[in-house]
């Protein structure tokens, strides 16, 4: 039996999905479970509140645990599912996770990756840490309204890159992970195949969708205000302009290939299954 929080999300969901064509037993916990999967075990509960999720626990052997979805109650939940008898953790975290803190935008959005992976390396339970960089699917909040309006995409640091990993294949890995005990004590830095820059990234998007998509840089802090203005606090736009700033984040791994025999999806192949996304 493996218990899956944060089974409802961008990664969540498409982990249970793959776990049940695999036909592993699965129990998703948390607040809202109505999207589960018919087959799939569901618990509704509160992952603040422990006492309610304890029954949950009952006769699972791995527990998956999502940074956001657990946040500060990592400890204690471990602490929890050693006592009932859950044998192995895998958690997911990023592949940022041990950078400064104000490298780490995503800190600012109330996630705390570095503590939620060290409570489960110090659980006293087999662990494996999956660390994803940044999505694929980032790029539709950063361009795909300027791409569904216009041919011009404006964004600072044209030069900074980093390998977006396609999200499926995070789902993919952790499902992997979850059902493989080979990998425990190791931590999983996953990555797409190639690092590639802001710049590039349109270029890309524009080559896929055939668009004649030209790309505009612009200062930081013009950047910063028009994130503000959408609504995005300005301690996250500075983060963000931060790490940016210290320009490519982390080289390609070979993680995707070494754990599921075959290569990452590169990003041309995300937009092209993502399209919809940028549509006009």
């Amino acid at each position: 039996m493996i218990l899956i929080t944060g089974g409802t999300g961008t990664v969540g969901r498409p982990v249970v999905s793959s776990l049940a064509e695999r036909g592993a037993a699965i129990r998703v916990v948390g607040r809202s479970v109505a999207e589960v999967p018919a087959g799939v075990e569901r618990f509704a509960a509160d992952l603040g509140d422990l006492a309610a999720v304890a029954p949950a626990l009952k006769g699972v052997d791995v527990l998956f645990v999502h940074p956001r979805a657990v946040g500060e109650q990592a400890a204690d939940l471990v602490a929890l599912a050693a006592e009932n008898g859950v044998r192995r953790v895998v958690v997911m975290s990023a592949i940022n996770v041990d950078d400064d803190p104000a490298l780490q935008p995503s800190r600012w959005n109330g996630d705390r990756n570095r503590e939620v992976e060290a409570a489960v390396v110090a659980g006293g339970l087999p662990w494996v840490a999956v660390r994803p960089t940044s999505f694929a699917a980032n790029t539709v909040g950063l361009f795909g309204a300027q791409i569904r309006y216009g041919d011009v995409v404006r964004a600072p640091y044209a030069d900074f890159a980093e390998a977006l990993v396609d999200e499926a294949d995070v789902s993919a890995v952790l499902a992997e992970v979850l059902t493989d005990d080979r990998w425990d004590g190791q931590r999983l830095a996953v990555t797409g195949p190639e690092a590639l820059t802001q710049r590039q990234l349109v270029d890309v998007i524009g080559t896929v969708l055939g668009l004649p998509l030209q790309f505009q840089e612009v200062p930081a802090e013009a950047a910063v205000r028009g994130m503000v203005a959408n609504g995005l606090p300005e301690a996250f736009a500075n983060a963000l302009m931060d790490r940016y700033a210290k320009g490519v984040m982390a080289a390609a791994t070979d993680t995707v290939e070494k754990v599921l025999g075959r290569p990452p999806r590169t990003f041309a192949d995300w937009v092209a299954a993502h399209r919809d996304a940028f549509q006009r």
